[in-house]
């Protein structure tokens, strides 16, 4: 199946190699075994089923991970392409890292939260994406309805089973706020289906659906009375990792061990008061336009937060985010063909809200279609105000959410950021790095080429703008800072929310969404800061090689090292767009190894 949709959807014109015949079979075996990965990816032949979530299903997955373990590291590199070589070695970093999920982490054991993840992601997917015939994809929406029982059945079981690692209190609080997304889902399903019409065929998609939504209703009002009284009064968990732990998923989640928690926050602690400099410096040219008749403040801090809140100000209703971003992703585009800084896409791309159940992720994402479905849509979700916040909460989200901020936000998760991104990594010949893309890679990509953007001019002149970002970047340096803190150091809530909202002069309401995030998840939030990292110095060792083969007699000593990122002057023979479609053409690599794929095995080590 997967080998057919390969060859049928694609433009690849490279027969598959031995090790690629190798690579389907892994992945129809891998598909099999979860079937929500398999929707995510275009593959569609499991859409009604669920993954065995069970102990049973754990100890499948995990036999299967040694098994094709085995095979892979049994190959001999010597018969294997050079990029052969790196998918082979993609694959069993992907192998160790779902080893370390299955069997050191077991989120699914004590984050009441990720059975909620679980849940959305294998209704949403079928309703989003018209990737079939709406009769087709309601009947599978209504096998997995059908299939909640055993899930939640499944959660009862696992939920609180670990001695070492007690429910989080946290998580569980959360979960039950994010359940009621799944009932809206279930909604939103029964009212396509009523928009059918009268046929025959739609009439029984529909009494499938009533059949499967009440089976379901039942199982979930089971989770939500165990999940409130059964998990919630023995929560008695933080959901912080520890240092082992934490060490241990850092690595993975990176794709490279020698990235340390202390190497992480050693680089974000020295780039923070750098970053902080710049934005004074802004700051103060901003001045005469924010207060002409009074002298700039002496403080550094008193005068960028002045300068923020006046930034801040022009900002749009709480129903205008949308074509806000709309807008402003209309600019980008035309601004990075006018400059011919980077290859555009025609792939669908849709502005709207958050989907209820990933609300509490953050307040914008992308979401990318499958590389077995081209021309299906991506998504960039921003998230609402919640209803339930009191008018102070609600708008100070609205001034960090203002309209220059929003801009950086759309070319991070737009244009030319998350969704090309997805775009080209949909287009490599590689099927292992479209379905095994990595995250840190993703979204380092985000805020390498945010910068990327202004060096090359984007609103060029524009003080409040540059200011706006460089507040983005800094939050991103942040991320990893709290992040590690948090699960390593017992950071307090009072402690992460002085840095963000007093050192990285973050909102109130944006610095609470952002503690919640870093207490919901881990790892996650180091890839912004260390990823950008990774291919600045990527660049810096593309433009070297550059100078040195111009013939220039300066060479590489014409490519400064900048004083925090980017700012580059010219560099003989090197442009910026065949860079960045090289690196955004190999497909989401960890940075190790996109680093062999571009500097060759050689140089990708220094």
């Amino acid at each position: 199946r997967a080998a057919r949709l390969w060859a049928t959807t694609t433009e690849r014109t490279n027969p598959l190699t031995s090790f690629g015949d190798l690579v389907l079979e892994y992945l129809d075996d891998a598909f099999r075994l979860d079937p929500l990965a398999a929707t995510a990816a275009g593959i569609h032949d499991h859409d009604a089923r669920w993954p065995d979530l069970a102990e049973t299903g754990r100890e499948a997955a995990l036999d299967a991970i040694d098994r094709w373990t085995g095979r892979l590291a049994a190959l001999d590199t010597r018969d294997l392409t050079v990029d052969d070589a790196i998918d082979r070695d993609l694959l069993l970093a992907v192998f160790a890292s779902g080893r370390f999920a299955l069997s050191m982490e077991r989120d699914l054991a004590w984050d009441p939260l990720s059975w909620i993840y679980v849940l959305g992601e294998g209704l949403h997917g079928l309703l989003a994406r018209d990737f079939a015939p709406l009769t087709e994809r309601l009947t599978s929406f209504a096998g997995r309805l059908e299939g909640i029982a055993a899930i939640v059945e499944a959660a009862c079981a696992t939920l609180g089973t670990l001695p070492d690692r007690p429910v989080s209190r946290f998580h569980t609080e959360r979960a039950l706020l994010d359940l009621p997304g799944i009932p809206q889902l279930i909604d939103e399903a029964l009212a396509a289906a009523l928009s059918l019409g009268d046929s025959r065929d739609a009439q029984a998609v529909l009494a499938h659906l009533d059949a499967g939504s009440a089976t379901a209703r039942a199982a979930l009002e089971r989770l939500h009375g165990h999940l409130r009284n059964v998990v919630l009064p023995a929560s008695v968990g933080e959901g912080r990792l520890g240092r082992e732990r934490y060490a241990v998923k850092l690595g993975h989640t990176l794709g490279d061990s020698m990235m340390t928690a202390e190497r992480v926050l050693d680089a974000a602690e020295r780039v923070y008061p750098a970053v902080r400099a710049e934005m004074a410096r802004l700051a103060r040219l901003l001045w005469p336009s924010i207060r002409p008749d009074e002298s700039t403040p002496e403080d550094e801090g008193e005068l960028v937060r002045l300068a923020l809140e006046w930034v801040g100000a022009d900002h749009s209703g709480p129903d205008e985010l949308l074509d806000v971003s709309r807008a402003a992703l209309m600019r980008i585009e035309a601004f990075c063909r006018d400059t011919n800084l980077i290859g555009l896409a025609d792939e669908p791309l849709e502005i709207k809200w958050t989907p209820v159940f990933l609300r509490g992720w953050a307040q914008a994402m992308l979401s990318s279609p499958g590389p077995f479905e081209p021309g299906q849509k991506a998504f960039f979700h921003i998230t609402p105000i919640p209803e339930f916040w009191p008018a102070p909460l609600r708008e100070s989200y609205l001034r960090e959410m203002n309209r220059h901020q929003l801009e950086v936000l759309t070319i991070h998760e737009a244009v030319p950021g998350h969704y090309l991104q997805g775009v080209y990594a949909n287009r490599t010949p590689s099927i292992v790095r479209t379905v095994h893309g990595d995250g840190t890679y993703a979204d380092g990509w985000a805020v390498y080429v945010t910068q990327v953007m202004l060096d090359v001019g984007y609103r060029a002149g524009d003080l409040a703008f540059a200011l706006a970002h460089w507040k983005y970047y800094l939050r991103a340096v942040v991320n990893a800072i709290i992040d590690i803190r948090i699960h390593t150091a017992g950071m307090t809530e009072e402690e992460a929310l002085d840095l963000m909202i007093r050192g990285s002069f973050q909102e109130e309401a944006e610095a609470r969404a952002k503690y919640s995030r870093a207490r919901l998840t881990s790892t996650q939030l180091c890839q912004y800061f260390v990823g950008s990292l990774g291919l600045w110095e990527l660049e810096h060792e593309v433009r070297r090689r550059a100078a040195e083969a111009s013939g220039n007699p300066r060479g590489a000593d014409t490519v400064p090292i900048p004083p925090i990122i980017g700012g580059y002057p010219p560099t003989p023979g090197f442009t910026y767009r065949p860079h960045l479609e090289d690196v955004i053409s190999h497909g989401g690599l960890p940075l190790p190894l996109l680093r062999r794929a571009i500097l060759g095995p050689e140089l990708a080590a220094t």
